[in-house]
């Protein structure tokens, strides 16, 4: 239905409509013509196969854009599946490499990797899907710390990775204990009422470097915080340099 106010919808034919109609009238005006009539239902005869003509074609333009539409959101939804982990929605393993690596071409970057502790335990004790609700809730905690610069990827089954790109050693070692506290107040709800935590590595590279090798040495951190009894942060020494002093 037209809206309240709106005009009538111009007729594409408008001038071959009051051609027929003249021709028409002039027939009517003197009859006997069989030529003209003849030619008036030609006429009409055309200007109908015409308008078939254009219908069917705003049909397949309406459907062919309707069809290029849906390529272009499965696409896009490919592209998402392709670098996303299907539980968590943050980056997979394959994308923050890459994107790591990418950021590494021309910045330098902290990298903060994290474990969560006894996660073998929760799984062990309360069964897969609660160790998923788990999994989400640190992630939650991820996103609502970590600056909107920041790349957060799962690197493993409770396995963590958040690079920032521009962030000295020391900023992200207060990234990352922020993230500890956030973990470490969530509320979980587990049946036993434990707590959840959480340890971290922490990492800075300039640019020029490569994930491996930062990726490396973050986990050696890792390692140091669980080995000293878990829910701790550490950072490489070995990945300190000069520049990340400057701000």
């Amino acid at each position: 239905m037209a809206c309240a106010g709106a005009g009538p919808v111009p007729d594409l034919f408008d001038a071959e409509n009051q051609a027929l109609q003249a021709a028409k009238s002039a027939h009517a005006a003197a009859p006997g013509g069989e030529a003209l009539a003849d030619l008036i239902v030609a006429y009409e005869r055309l200007l109908r196969e015409t308008r078939r003509l254009v219908r069917r074609s705003d049909k397949a333009e309406l459907e062919m854009n309707q069809l290029n539409t849906r390529l272009q959101d499965l696409a896009a939804e490919l592209e998402h599946r392709a670098n996303h982990d299907p539980l968590t929605g943050v980056l997979n393993r394959a994308a923050i490499i890459d994107r790591v690596n990418r950021m590494f071409a021309h910045q330098d970057l902290a990298l903060i990797v994290l474990d969560i502790d006894h996660f073998k335990r929760i799984n062990d004790s309360f069964g897969h899907p609660m160790g998923d609700r788990v999994i989400l809730g640190v992630v939650a905690c991820l996103q609502a710390v970590v600056p909107a610069s920041a790349h957060v990827g799962r690197v493993g089954g409770e396995e963590f990775t958040v690079a920032l790109p521009r962030h000295s050693g020391a900023e992200s070692e207060q990234v990352a204990q922020a993230l500890r506290r956030a973990i470490e107040n969530h509320a979980f709800e587990l049946p036993d009422g434990s707590r959840v935590t959480a340890s971290f590595g922490v990492c800075w590279a300039g640019a020029g470097g490569d994930f491996d090798s930062a990726y490396g040495l973050a986990d050696e951190a890792l390692f140091i915080a669980k080995r000293a009894g878990r829910n701790q942060v550490r950072r490489a020494a070995a990945c300190l340099h000069a520049a990340e002093h400057v701000v």
